[in-house]
């Protein structure tokens, strides 16, 4: 009894840890989402206002420029007026050169060309063309943007220790998802960081380069058919190999190893022997897979 109401409420922690770890996925998820809308709404409005601003300046100063052409001759012919009246009030004299200053003045002075001043139908309006539409548009995305589900749609089911490596298989658990893509992640369980060994269709994997007798975390999701976003992690797994890697001796004429010396490749040199390998990392039951390369 005391076992069966352990694991009850080891598995009730689980559901609360796992809704609590949702909830706070959400609210951070939809928070960055608000932000970013805002940003890219304040963006277009900062962007539309300078347009505004431009057709502003650049339909508006040919206007100005007509005002003041405008007030300028209007300004010039009034001081040319004043100083005809001026020379009719003066002297002889004094109003023969008056007279004479301002005939020349007249003369070099288009008192009739002004500029046109353009019709009202043919001076900029400016407007705002708002589609309304885009609120639906977001408004229906919106509403089924996410997902919440009671368990991932794929679960880690077996994990087989191999030298130096660990096979991760893997299936789906909701017949409904169609799956296009797995992703599987490891890492050490001293590790805060998970790191990518595969992403494909296939649903087993061999993870190599695994420190024997060390404890490592795997996970596995899935990406639906036609999609874009990966789907939740599965719980984690933990595993570990007992058995060290593959090793080549080295030393023996002949062969050259690789940097790991898992693999052995025949040199150039005439001498012949046997290889031998560092330990006896391979059981029955266990496959060992040889490979030869004929040169021409």
């Amino acid at each position: 009894m005391s076992e069966n109401s352990e694991g009850r409420r080891e598995e009730a922690q689980k559901i609360k840890e796992s809704a609590s770890q949702t909830r706070d996925v959400l609210k951070q998820h939809f928070n960055d989402l608000k932000g970013t809308l805002g940003k890219l709404l304040d963006e277009r409005l900062v962007t539309l206002l300078q347009e505004v601003d431009t057709i502003e300046q650049e339909t508006i100063k040919p206007l100005d420029d007509c005002q003041k052409l405008i007030e300028h001759g209007v300004n010039t012919a009034e001081d040319l007026v004043q100083e005809g009246e001026i020379a009719i009030l003066g002297g002889v004299g004094e109003q023969n050169e008056k007279l004479w200053s301002f005939t020349k003045k007249a003369s070099h002075i288009q008192l009739d060309s002004l500029p046109e001043v353009p019709l009202l139908v043919d001076v900029p309006c400016l407007s705002a063309q708002l589609d309304d539409s885009v609120l639906n548009i977001v408004k229906d995305h919106i509403f089924k943007h996410g997902t919440v589900a009671s368990r991932p749609p794929v679960q880690i089911e077996e994990l087989i220790e191999k030298p130096g490596g660990i096979i991760v298989r893997w299936c789906k658990v909701d017949d409904d998802f169609i799956a296009q893509d797995y992703r599987l992640q490891f890492r050490k369980c001293t590790s805060n960081h998970f790191e990518d060994a595969y992403v494909g269709s296939e649903t087993e994997f061999i993870v190599l380069h695994i420190d024997p007798n060390v404890d490592y975390q795997f996970r596995v999701c899935a990406r639906g058919d036609g999609r874009q976003e990966w789907s939740p992690w599965s719980v984690p797994q933990i595993g570990h190999t007992t058995l060290v890697p593959h090793e080549w001796t080295a030393g023996f004429e002949g062969y050259s190893l690789s940097s790991r010396r898992n693999i052995a490749l025949r040199n150039d040199s005439g001498s012949s022997g046997v290889l031998y390998s560092s330990a006896p990392t391979y059981f029955c039951g266990q496959t060992l897979t040889f490979r030869f390369l004929l040169g021409k």
